[in-house]
């Protein structure tokens, strides 16, 4: 059985933060990733948005560790030269009824620590985005965009620099609870097996957490939630996009909404819808486009027939079903579960990218307790 400091279970934004917090601190530190490269499921299939922190229930881990790292996360772009851009959004109503929804959302950010949203009329919109129709809408100016890839790379790259490696294709099969550690049991791709004995294990697998959790002998199975799946699907622009800014409608149940969002070299995309399934499955029906047109057609009536073109598709690992309020993140530590140790981490859907160093940072500290 090989002996290593600390294991960080996948190689998404989220677990390659935590590695990168770990090395820092000089654990020697293994990051084992089942796909063939970093950041292939969730971490690279969302709209890649620096979010301010306005949805979330205050007093959540959602709302502080997305305030506190969107601060973090313009710190480090800045710092490490990863492409980004503090655009802005605007938040739509579209119709009279969502007006008191746009009050709701202001309040909400007002009480997690987000103070630089503004009100704005019909006409203000319409002098910020001419192509918009709305008839009221918030400014949020501190939600940007970011080169996720070049985020992952540069967390990569200073994990790296500071001893910890990656080890690709390998699965984290499941393991044992022991006196002197962790056990892990890893599985390559072609079925070889290999036995480490860790101090710290960080599950940051995704939507492989709960089976890892499962698979971890001594860990009592009431402590690993139940999970479920909600494909978003993404539409990309044919042409130049005539928005300089994000525009969102109000949120939906189980999403922010088909949203207009922009990528580093101005092109427009947009989504996600919602849709629950069974299982992850990253198909893109492009007859779902039909949908998106209505919708977007709401904030932009002069989105062009065939002007949407099927794109890609994300799945959140969420830890509540469709008809149930949305769940929190969840780090669970020695606290909650007595095994020191241990951090698994449940539910890490949006905004997880915004929120991956300041998780990281809290992951450190629930181990120091």
């Amino acid at each position: 059985m090989e002996r290593v400091e600390a294991i960080v279970i996948g190689a998404g934004v989220v677990g390659l933060a935590v590695a990168r917090a770990l090395a820092l601190s000089g654990r020697e530190t293994l990051v084992l990733e089942r796909a063939a490269q970093i950041g292939s499921e969730t971490s690279s299939r969302n709209s890649e948005v620096i979010h301010a922190g306005i949805y979330y229930a205050p007093g959540s881990l959602k709302a502080r560790l997305c305030v506190e790292g969107k601060q973090k996360l313009y710190r480090f772009c800045e710092e490490h030269g990863v492409p980004h851009k503090r655009l802005g959004k605007l938040i739509v109503a579209t119709e009279a009824s969502q007006r008191s929804k746009l009050d709701a959302i202001a309040a909400g950010a007002r009480a997690c620590g987000v103070e630089d949203l503004r009100r704005l009329s019909a006409q203000e919109a319409y002098v910020m985005e001419p192509e918009l129709s709305c008839i009221a809408a918030l400014h949020s100016p501190s939600t940007g965009i970011i080169d996720s890839h070049a985020f992952m790379l540069a967390l990569q790259g200073e994990a790296e620099a500071h001893c910890a490696q990656v080890a690709f294709n390998t699965r984290a099969a499941g393991g044992t609870i022991r006196d002197d550690g962790i056990h892990v049991r890893t599985q390559d791709v072609e079925g070889v097996e290999l036995d480490l004995l860790a101090r710290v294990v960080v599950n940051a697998a995704g939507h492989g957490a709960q089976p890892f959790a499962h698979g971890l002998a001594g860990l009592s199975e009431k402590l690993v939630p139940p999970q479920f799946y909600a494909r978003g699907c993404y539409f990309s622009l044919s042409g130049r996009s005539p928005f300089q800014r994000l525009v969102y409608p109000v949120p939906v149940p189980g999403g922010l909404g088909v949203h207009l969002t922009l990528d580093m070299g101005g092109g427009a995309r947009f989504g996600p819808d919602v849709e629950w399934i069974d299982g992850v499955d990253y198909t893109v029906d492009p007859r779902r486009g039909d949908v998106f047109y209505e919708e977007i057609r709401r904030y932009w009536p002069s989105i062009a027939d065939g002007a949407l073109l099927p794109s890609y598709a994300g799945v959140r690992p969420k830890l509540s079903a469709a008809s149930e309020p949305p769940a929190d993140f969840r780090i669970d530590g020695p606290s909650t579960h007595g095994v020191e140790g241990l951090v698994n981490l449940f539910g890490i859907e949006s905004p997880g990218l915004t929120s991956s160093l300041a998780i990281a940072d809290l992951v450190l500290e629930t181990l120091r307790k």
